[in-house]
């Protein structure tokens, strides 16, 4: 059986266990004319995942990965909270601007709930959504250096020092999943040798933390 383990969030303390085996938790984010107009993440209870971001009409091109066991009991923890989103209203009543459609969706042993909103005032939502977010951000910066090493290796040392700020700001979950693309920076010998540096300066940061 499942140790117990508790998660406060604001005013509510849940006691949360593992999340079902085969349970699954989708993040969309529809937003014409940003970049990317449309993404995705799923997170599944063991771990594995997919991001896709691409521009609407543009064909998907999921690319996988796999979150800690303390972070995906993070997203169902906070998902619980928000009683997987069965029959819950997170649109908030406030006239706001556009910030994108958003959907978040529960699926387990043939359950399927989802909830829409464009802003919300809901705290947990507010943390559910950064965390999707968290994620989304450290899989557009793999693929920013995927990019940069095929195409504009000069363009390295600039994503690197994004990826610096987000580290210094807290601002990445599970920022490891980028040691295999830094890995490659630091030891190619055609890199440029301050992008080096800095690669292996962030590979550091991030062990430190393991």
């Amino acid at each position: 059986m499942a140790a117990l383990v508790g998660l406060a969030v604001g005013p509510v303390y849940v006691a949360a266990q593992s999340p079902p085996v085969g349970a699954r938790l989708t993040y969309t984010k529809v937003l014409k004319g940003s970049v990317p107009e449309y993404e995705k993440v799923v997170v599944n209870a063991d771990g594995s995942g997919e991001y896709d971001g691409h521009a609407l009409g543009a064909l998907p091109n999921p690319q996988p990965f796999h979150l800690t066991e303390s972070t995906v009991q993070k997203f169902f923890r906070l998902a619980a909270v928000l009683h997987d989103f069965r029959g819950v209203n997170l649109e908030s009543r406030k006239r706001v601007a556009n910030l994108g459609l958003k959907t978040f969706e529960y699926e387990s042993d043939g359950q399927d709930y989802r909830c829409q909103f464009n802003y919300s005032t809901n705290r947990v939502a507010g943390q559910l959504t950064n965390l999707f977010e968290s994620v989304a951000t450290v899989e557009r910066h793999i693929m920013a250096l995927h990019y940069a090493m095929r195409y504009d290796p000069l363009g390295l040392p600039h994503e690197l020092t994004l990826i610096q700020i987000d580290l210094d700001n807290k601002s990445l979950v599970d920022p490891q999943l980028m040691n295999g693309a830094l890995e490659k920076i630091a030891n190619d010998p055609s890199v440029l040798h301050f992008a080096q540096l800095r690669a292996r300066h962030i590979l550091r940061q991030i062990q430190s933390k393991n």
